[in-house]
C-alpha cells in the first residue's frame, strides 16, 4: 500500500508548487495583490488535510510561522479570504487544470498507465453521527437502516501501481454506474493514456466495452453479470468474452481491487464527509478533496526519489 504524506508543512509547500505551476499568480490585473492564487489555493488544501473550517484555517496560520513562511504569507488572511476565492479557484475548468498538474508531476515524463481501477464511492453530507442516525426512528421502536436519501458521489480512476488518482468526477448519488463508465474514462483519458481499465459489475454494458476497445483503443475488463440469472451465455460479443475469462480467474482484473484500496486510504486521511451544504459547494469539497489526496501521495514519492538521488 502507498503511503500519505502526513506533514502539513511539506503538503502546503506542495500544494504551492503545484499551484504555481498550473495557475497565474493574480486573477486580474486590478486586484489588491495581496495574497497570490497559488497561496490561496495551498491555504484550501491546507484546510481539508487539516480536516477543519475556514475559522479553523486562520487559527491555524496565525499560530505556526512555519507554516506562513513555506506558503510565503506576510499576513494571515482572513477566513472569507479563502472561502471566497474557493468559488473561483475550483470551478469546473480551473479544478480540471489543478488535477492534471499533480497527476504529470507524479508521473513525470510517464503518460501511460498499465492499469487503471474505476469504481465510485459515496460521502455523507454533515457529521450526524451513526448512533443518532439510527435512534431518532425511536418512536416506531424500531431501528433505521436508511440514513439519507441524497449522499455526495466521487467518481475516480486509480492507477493500480500507486494509488494515484488519474481520472476524478463529482456528483450526487444515488444513481446507477452503467452509464457512469464513458465519462469517467474520458476524464481519466484526458489526464493519462491507459492499456487496460478494470471496472466492477455495475459498469458492465456491452456499449461500454464497444466504447473503451472500439473507440478508445482501452482493453476493459468488467464481469458481465447484469440481468436475470441464466446458464445462458451473455448478450453481445465482448459480454461473452468477460464471462469466459473473468470467471475463470483472470490475473489482471485481480488489480481492480486497488481501487478499494485507494478509497479506504482517501477517507481515512481527509474523512467520509463533505462540510458543503450546496450541491456545488459538495462538489468543490470533493474536488479539493481528490486533489489533496493526489498532492499527499505526490510528496512521498517525489520525496523518496530525492532521498534516493542523494544517495546514489
Amino acid at each position: 500500500m502507498s503511503n500519505l504524506s502526513k506533514s502539513p508543512l511539506r503538503v502546503a509547500r506542495e500544494a504551492l508548487a503545484v499551484a504555481t505551476q498550473a495557475l497565474p499568480a493574480y486573477a486580474h490585473r486590478f486586484s489588491p495583490k495581496k495574497f497570490t492564487q497559488p497561496q490561496l489555493f495551498a491555504c484550501l488544501v491546507l484546510k481539508t488535510f487539516l480536516k477543519t473550517d475556514y475559522r479553523g484555517l486562520a487559527a491555524h496560520l496565525a499560530d505556526h510561522s512555519d507554516l506562513r513562511a513555506a506558503l510565503g504569507l506576510r499576513a494571515v488572511p482572513h477566513y472569507t479570504t479563502p472561502q471566497k476565492a474557493s468559488r473561483r479557484l475550483l470551478r469546473l475548468p480551473v479544478a480540471r487544470r489543478l488535477f492534471r498538474t499533480t497527476v504529470r508531476r507524479f508521473l513525470k515524463r510517464r503518460r501511460k498507465v498499465r492499469r487503471a481501477a474505476l469504481d465510485s464511492t459515496g460521502l455523507d453530507c454533515g457529521h450526524a453521527s451513526r448512533y443518532y442516525i439510527r435512534r431518532r426512528n425511536g418512536a416506531r421502536k424500531q431501528w433505521q437502516t436508511v440514513a439519507y436519501s441524497r449522499y455526495a458521489k466521487l467518481e475516480a480512476a486509480f492507477d493500480c501501481r500507486s494509488h494515484l488518482l488519474v481520472g476524478v468526477l463529482v456528483g450526487r448519488g444515488p444513481r446507477v454506474d452503467t452509464d457512469r463508465f464513458v465519462p469517467l474514462l474520458d476524464a481519466t483519458l484526458a489526464n493519462v493514456r491507459v492499456e487496460a481499465a478494470l471496472a466492477d459489475a455495475g459498469f458492465d454494458s456491452e456499449p461500454n466495452h464497444r466504447y473503451a476497445r472500439e473507440v478508445c483503443g482501452v482493453r476493459s475488463f468488467i464481469p458481465a453479470k447484469i440481468g436475470r440469472p441464466t446458464a445462458k451465455p451473455p448478450r453481445g460479443r465482448y459480454r461473452r468474452l468477460m464471462k469466459r475469462r473473468l470467471n475463470k480467474g483472470y490475473g489482471k482484473y485481480g488489480q481492480r481491487w486497488q481501487a478499494e484500496t485507494g478509497f479506504s486510504m482517501f477517507k481515512r486521511r481527509l474523512g467520509a464527509a463533505v462540510n458543503g451544504r450546496s450541491y456545488r459547494s459538495q462538489c468543490r469539497d470533493l474536488l479539493v478533496m481528490a486533489i489533496t489526496y493526489n498532492i499527499m501521495l505526490l510528496h512521498v514519492i517525489t520525496g523518496f526519489l530525492q532521498s534516493k538521488s542523494r544517495r546514489n
